[in-house]
């Protein structure tokens, strides 16, 4: 690997001026809490980390101080919001090696702010190194890795597992304040040492950077140690190295060129491979002394004869770091901030739809009582099943149309028979009910998610009418939210367009239009393949969250695989259901039995 002419973009003050938004590549829940301690360490009001991108589910939680978060999970890079990408500093890339390059190529493509980001997986083939330091030039990004433990800089940002995961671990090493003395190693494991080491001694910290101990870091520890000569506020520098490779002889040159002037105390870590008469591999990739310039003593030598101080022993490394001018004590961390940080339990479950305040109960943040004194039961609704308080009055007022459109289609359907049958069984209001609901699913009641799902689909991977009908048709399948047993398109259903008066008053309702150019090709075929109430409500509702409360394809996609567009006929029906029950209990006409006139009695032709 050749070093670059051109400026290297690790400029610590820069990074030190950074404001640290991270995005982290693939989920570790250790080291992301480690940074969010760090966070509320600092007194940062919100976290430093604000997305993950790794599959599986949606969000997962942490602690910020003593309080529990919840983090997003995002599938890909691209499905980070976009606010956030713009926003985003750094990335903390703790995922798979075979991935590491795709992975950062997205990244770098769609974060555009991004200034430098580490690498904690080891074993990368060096191909793939070599194409990600390329990909970095390009986009003028640092890199540290791979197995690297990250980047530090006392005061400002944590990004990996540097310094250590325990909050008391960060205390002790007084890294919530800056000091003079940056640390460089190729050793993640022995990094956190050198900081402890640096801090017992009476030092702080300037920066540490853990180049990682792949053949081939990313940043070379040349341009690690150029960029603590061009800091201002670093006085010293302190650097771990290993047998393997020949870096080392490039910081030598520095030094003896007059590049680098601040004092460099150094330690060469594998002496003890020259008792083995053929060379060991030790834990990292590139610790392996394959001829004698690469061996700890002749590294240590060459830095020695350039004027480092080089401790020949760990011992005597650690006497020749506190022999480095002392900085003024950092200041103390309240001891009620560290006291947040420790004894934590994770709650049992999760909910961010209501609770408790101090006795007040509170529903989508909102007082209950306040809430059901200023809005609608439809606004409510929305809202719950939403997540957020909704600002759109035009789909509160749909939603509540809904609602009341929705509530009952007569005995005859499923759901109502099942309710009449438990109920004149006998059975209490909820056995009743649930019998019903039991009922709903893609024959009945389910067909609104279905139609949902269909519109959103076709409409974000520009489908068109056309190619849809084909498709279904050469399938043999039902097109959702399309056909009705009774009307026409020569006798509509007076209810759709009702409904789809709710989109077509907005500036734009593309999905309500394809819904409508699906009806006009189906119709060519059969009169009463119209656009039913099913796909009607389905494709204003998409509209509705589209236009008015600003909800992305992607957000949209995420409501079709929960079922939310059921959710309004589920509760609309149960108040349906629950009128045939009480129906039913007045009636009072006994167990509902079916005569031999009411079933058919078949015979099956033989199976070959």
């Amino acid at each position: 690997m050749t070093q670059s002419s051109a400026p290297h973009p690790f400029d610590v003050p820069a990074v030190r001026r950074l404001e640290p938004v991270i995005i982290a590549l693939s989920h570790h829940q250790g080291i992301i809490q480690s940074i969010l301690d760090y966070d509320y360490l600092l007194g940062r009001p919100q976290p430093s980390v604000r997305a993950i991108v790794a599959g599986g589910r949606r969000m997962t939680r942490f602690f910020f101080g003593p309080d529990e978060i919840a983090m997003p999970l995002y599938a890909t890079i691209e499905d980070v919001p976009a606010g956030i990408r713009r926003a985003a500093t750094l990335l903390l890339c703790v995922g798979s090696g075979r991935r590491i390059r795709e992975s950062l190529e997205a990244a770098f493509v769609r974060v555009p702010n991004l200034a430098g980001a580490t690498v904690f997986a080891e074993g990368i083939p060096e191909r793939l190194a070599l194409e990600v330091v390329r990909l970095a030039t390009e986009r003028n990004v640092w890199v540290l890795g791979g197995a690297s433990v990250g980047l530090i800089v006392p005061g400002r940002f944590k990004l990996g597992a540097i310094g250590g995961t325990q909050a008391t671990q960060l205390l002790a090493s007084r890294l919530h304040a800056p000091g003079s003395v940056a640390v460089v190693s190729s050793s993640g494991g022995m990094i956190n040492e050198l900081i402890r080491a640096v801090a017992d001694t009476g030092h702080g910290l300037s920066f540490a950077a853990a180049l990682g101990g792949e053949r081939f870091p990313m940043l070379q520890p040349a341009t690690a140690l150029l960029a603590a000569q061009a800091d201002p506020q670093t006085k010293a520098i302190v650097y771990f190295g290993e047998l393997g490779g020949h870096d080392e002889y490039e910081v030598a040159k520095l030094i003896q060129s007059g590049a680098l002037t601040k004092p460099v105390v150094a330690y060469i870590a594998g002496s003890v491979a020259e008792l083995f008469e053929i060379p060991p591999q030790f834990g990292h990739a590139k610790a392996i002394a394959q001829t004698a310039d690469e061996s700890a003593r002749a590294k240590a030598d060459a830095l020695a004869a350039a004027g480092a101080r080089v401790g020949r022993t760990y011992a005597e490394f650690v006497e020749l770091i506190r022999a480095l001018p002392p900085d003024a004590p950092a200041p103390a961390v309240a001891p009620a901030i560290a006291e947040r940080l420790t004894g934590r339990r994770p709650a049992l479950i999760s909910a961010t739809i209501s609770g408790d305040d101090d006795g007040v109960v509170k529903i989508i943040g909102q007082d209950q009582l306040a809430l059901a004194q200023q809005h609608s039961f439809a606004y409510a609704v929305t809202s719950m099943f939403l997540g957020h308080p909704i600002k759109s009055a035009k789909l509160e007022a749909f939603v509540d149309f809904v609602l009341r459109l929705l509530v009952d289609n007569g005995p005859y359907v499923s759901g109502a028979i099942n309710t009449v049958t438990a109920a004149r069984a006998g059975k209490d209001l909820v056995s009743s009910l649930a019998a019903g609901l039991l009922t709903i699913g893609p024959r009945f009641g389910g067909a609104i998610n279905q139609a949902a799902s269909t519109w959103l689909i076709s409409v974000n991977t520009k489908v068109t009418p056309a190619e849809l009908v084909e498709r279904s048709a050469h399938a043999r399948k039902k097109l959702a939210g399309i056909g009705h047993r009774k009307y026409r398109i020569d006798m509509p259903d007076p209810r759709v367009e009702p409904l789809l008066r709710h989109a077509l008053a907005l500036p734009k309702h593309p999905y309500t239009d394809y819904a409508l150019a699906v009806q006009a090709l189906t119709t060519r075929k059969k009169g009463n393949l119209i656009l039913n109430v099913d796909g009607a409500i389905a494709a204003v509702l998409l509209d509705l969250l589209a236009q008015e409360e600003g909800y992305s394809p992607v957000r949209l996609q995420a409501l079709v695989d929960i079922e939310f567009f059921n959710a309004l006929f589920v509760l609309s029906r149960s108040v349906g259901f629950m009128a045939h029950y009480f129906d039913q209990v007045r009636l009072d006409e006994g167990l509902l039995r079916l005569t031999l006139a009411d079933v058919a009695h078949l015979d099956l032709p033989p199976v070959d």
